[in-house]
């Protein structure tokens, strides 16, 4: 394999390994921006992920080639309603959110296998069918060098989620609403006194944050594993945790941390193959992407300020 060749496998794959990453990154994202710490990030994925597999399974016949857009929009439902736990925790009940976070965890990867162990009669599910298709975009794939890096042999997913990145940026520093969730995330106090509900916000910001982490366990599973099992989401949240810190709390930035994790992911893959890094033991190549998190966030947690309320219960009328 020539390095241009690997280039063209590379840069696709990437995209293709991010695109996860970047949901659960700026679900995060909207979460700490209104002052809630989600740890749960991992937990939320599973759920997703064991979610579109579940339902792929079960209605591929039915719906065939629609069954892995639907099979999102199952995991999203599923994560929401996961996430509502964390919620009632953590702004209701002013739990810490560290702890409600990791009970998440750890209450996702104990359900799913248990009710895979139930349905399945073992530690996995069956394979599924219906998975989502790679295609040339028309025209643009015809475009010299760029097409071949960026247009060709792409999923559908891989837009949707920079799409997603691009809304979420809009939505958070150009509405009102995204004003409002910032507001409440630096000083919900003032917030408050302006007539603005804290805790209506923060379980919004939640809410969506447990629909994009759903979403991205779900394109993980039908996209790279097309199954579930114990080790289908083996630290990816974590991973889009340490995209959303090492982005600096912005849709953008977390999308192209997300963007850096996913090409030490196919390089991971893909390194064998290329000219100088496959001199590299391949025990290395695949322990990259957690290295660089760990030196991701050893490196940037100090330099990011994360949101001033983040991490804070809010009591009504307490300084």
């Amino acid at each position: 394999m020539t390095f241009l060749e690997a280039l063209y496998f590379i840069v696709p794959s990437a995209i293709f390994y991010a695109a996860p990453l970047i949901l659960v990154a700026i679900g995060g994202v909207f979460s700490e921006r209104s002052g809630v710490v989600n740890i749960g990030l991992e937990g939320l994925m599973v759920i997703g992920a064991f979610t579109g597999i579940l339902f792929n399974l079960f209605f591929a016949d039915t719906f065939g080639s629609a069954t892995p857009w639907l099979a999102l929009v199952a995991a999203m439902l599923a994560a929401l309603l996961l996430s509502l736990l964390h919620a009632v925790a953590s702004i209701s009940f002013r739990a810490d959110q560290v702890v409600s976070g990791v009970a998440i965890n750890l209450l996702a990867i104990a359900l799913s296998l248990y009710l895979v162990k139930k349905i399945f009669g073992k530690g996995q599910t069956d394979f599924i069918t219906e998975r989502f298709a790679r295609y040339n975009v028309p025209v643009l794939s015809d475009i010299p060098f760029i097409g071949d890096l960026f247009f060709k042999s792409i999923y559908n997913t891989s837009f949707f989620a920079i799409a997603v990145a691009i809304v979420a940026w809009f939505v958070i520093y150009k509405t009102p609403f995204g004003l409002r969730l910032r507001a409440v995330g630096e000083h919900p106090m003032a917030a408050d006194t302006m007539g603005i509900n804290v805790t209506k916000m923060r379980y919004i910001a939640v809410m969506i944050s447990g629909a994009l982490a759903g979403i991205g366990g779900a394109i993980y599973a039908q996209t790279i594993s097309n199954d579930f099992g114990h080790a289908t989401i083996n630290g990816q949240g974590f991973m889009a945790l340490a995209a959303m810190i090492f982005g600096k709390w912005h849709p953008l930035g977390a999308m192209g941390a997300a963007l850096f994790f996913g090409l030490a992911q196919s390089l991971s893959i893909a390194g064998s193959s290329i000219p100088y890094i496959q001199e590299i033991p391949n025990v290395f190549l695949l322990i990259l992407p957690y290295v660089l998190t760990i030196l991701a966030l050893a490196g940037f947690i100090g330099k990011a300020n994360a949101p001033k309320a983040n991490g804070k219960p809010y009591i009504k009328g307490e300084r």
